[in-house]
């Protein structure tokens, strides 16, 4: 059902594969800055990094998703002779 709405409201999988790798960039960003500006240290900064980290799996799950809905959208080719 949410695949379907998803795909009907025009979001395709390459769109979400590109948010699960923004998402791996943000992480990353996240801990780098957060370590740099928190007073509460490596602590606090590894935990940020590791919240924004949880959403690429989502992404890429949600992907495949998207990816096997498209595959089966596609109508199917006969061979004609």
């Amino acid at each position: 059902m949410i695949v379907k709405m998803l795909h009907d409201k025009g979001l395709k999988s390459e769109h979400v594969y590109t948010a699960a790798f923004v998402s791996i960039g943000l992480s990353v960003a996240s801990w780098f800055g957060s370590v740099k500006v928190e007073p509460a240290g490596v602590a606090r900064a590894d935990r940020v990094g590791i919240f924004v980290g949880e959403w690429a799996p989502t992404f890429f799950a949600l992907g495949l998703a998207l990816a096997h809905y498209e595959h089966d959208d596609e109508p199917l080719h006969s061979v004609s002779h």
